[in-house]
């Protein structure tokens, strides 16, 4: 059992996406019953090994491809963190991509690439090595390139386009340094840690940069960014698994991967990579919200504003102090929770209302009053208000930060609270303050596009509330860094 719940838990996506494209297009109930059946065996797998974890099971399986070239999966306590957040929300997702499609065209197509994309980002989770995770790194990218041109229109072929441009350099430059780093080391597994003492400190500092250039273009890391913005061409539910479970949080967990399971805290601090790290995912805390601010059209405001809140993930890692991890680990969680409130809610003001822009929300707090309040709470939570999850991602990344003797980020996580604040509240204000126009529209009847928002949106409030339970994703943060990555 311990050698095929990994490969089990990869099926539940793999599976169903294989047989999905080969179905007709009216095929919509056998369609719909496979995704959703997926979706829930792979949330009952995730709960019942988050037990077995929490007591020290271990789960493996290996995969031999060639000689010194093996696909190792691997469950621990970190990737069931990145797990339970995709699987959790793919069902979410999935209830509410069924809702926003109804019976429009290419179906098959669209979910079939839409759970080989939660099986790309459920491998790379699992993957043990670098070179497993390079490889469902690179299906991730081909199985959302599909998903961001769904439309075929002329914008979403343009965004797609975008999206390869920036991702195959990056892919390149991740290879590059996995090739670069695995012929003086050898292959290199997430268990244990590779001896890099042999190498030399230039060479060491030029492969971090490659692997964080690598993954950084996911992360949306400034300045390989501008795919992120683009992409919001796609229909609302990939936004929604683009900035919330797959794309930019395979960017962030492969940062923290390379940060503690590649070169260590240790290593990195003495090679003065920590720092310039901090530095740049600062600069895009900062300029993401900077860019969100000048934003008139919703989906581009919560764009940018993913691109400044992701890397408070990466900052968690750069700071290498135990807070500053736990307060990392925990907003990879709490952020998607938000983020796919938000995208959730967007998506549903754009299909019930036809609300793309900022101006459209006016007086729309009363005419569709749960949306508005799912919206709120989200966007209360991404300024950081207590008790909400928002909160809790600062607090601990505040304290990190004194912990590790950088006292200055303590002025970024100010500025980007502040700016937050700058570009959320004039929405609230709208829906909830100005009087709505006469010719505005919008109900809610649509009971599959909103029931997910009020989950996520309840999530939001539980995970601040809950936040001192060994249960909550604060407590199996701190957990991930007390068994695994504590001094």
């Amino acid at each position: 059992m311990t050698t095929t719940l990994p490969l089990l838990l990869l099926m539940t996506s793999l599976l169903p996406a294989a047989v999905t494209f080969f179905l007709a297009q009216d095929s919509h109930i056998l369609r719909n019953t496979l995704q959703l059946g997926g979706a829930v065996i792979k949330l009952g797998l995730i709960v019942w090994m988050l037990f077995a974890v929490a007591t020290g099971a271990t789960y493996e399986a290996e995969f031999p491809l060639a000689p010194g070239l093996v696909i190792l999966l691997r469950i621990d306590a970190l990737a069931l963190l990145f797990i339970s957040l995709s699987g959790a929300l793919w069902l979410l997702t999935t209830i509410y991509a069924i809702a926003y499609f109804g019976t429009k065209a290419e179906l098959s197509r669209f979910f079939g690439f839409f759970s080989l994309c939660v099986a790309a980002t459920t491998g790379l989770a699992l993957s043990g090595s670098l070179i497993s995770f390079f490889i469902f790194f690179e299906l991730l990218t081909l199985s959302t390139w599909p998903l961001v041109a769904h439309k075929q229109n002329k914008p979403s072929l343009a965004a797609a386009k975008v999206y390869f441009t920036y991702a195959l350099p990056g892919s390149a430059a991740l290879l590059w340094a996995i090739i670069w780093l695995e012929s003086a080391t050898g292959p290199v597994l997430f268990t244990e840690p590779p001896d890099l003492s042999g190498l030399d400190p230039a060479a060491l500092r030029a492969i971090f940069a490659l692997f964080i250039i690598g993954v950084g273009v996911k992360a949306a890391l400034v300045p390989l960014h501008g795919w992120l913005p683009a992409a919001m061409a796609a229909p609302a539910p990939v936004s929604a698994l683009l900035h919330a479970v797959a794309v930019v949080k395979a960017g962030a967990f492969g940062v923290v991967r390379i940060v503690y399971d590649v070169f260590g805290a240790e290593n990195m601090t003495a090679l003065g990579v920590g720092v310039p790290l901090a530095i740049v995912a600062s600069v895009t805390i900062v300029w993401g919200s900077f860019r969100a601010l000048q934003q008139d059209e919703i989906k581009k405001r919560l764009a940018f504003s993913t691109v400044s809140q992701v890397s408070y993930i990466v900052l968690g890692a750069a700071l290498a102090s135990p807070l500053a991890m736990i307060g990392g680990l925990v907003h990879l969680v709490h952020q998607g929770l938000m983020k796919i409130t938000l995208f959730f809610c967007a998506g549903i003001y754009d299909e019930r209302a036809g609300i793309k822009r900022i101006e459209g929300l006016n007086g729309m707090g009363k005419q569709m009053p749960w949306t508005s309040a799912c919206f709120s709470i989200g966007a209360m939570g991404m300024i950081g208000l207590p008790p909400l999850a928002g909160f809790i991602s600062k607090f601990y990344l505040g304290l990190g930060a004194m912990e590790a003797g950088a006292p200055w980020v303590l002025a970024v996580l100010l500025a980007s609270t502040l700016l937050n604040a700058a570009y959320f509240l004039p929405l609230l204000y709208r829906l909830w303050f100005l009087p709505r126009a006469e010719d505005a529209r919008g109900d809610e009847r649509a009971s599959g596009l909103v029931l997910p928002a009020v989950v996520t949106a309840a999530a939001t409030l539980g995970v601040g509330l809950l936040a001192a339970s060994p249960i909550s994703p604060l407590g199996w943060a701190t957990l991930i860094v007390t068994q695994g990555y504590g001094p």
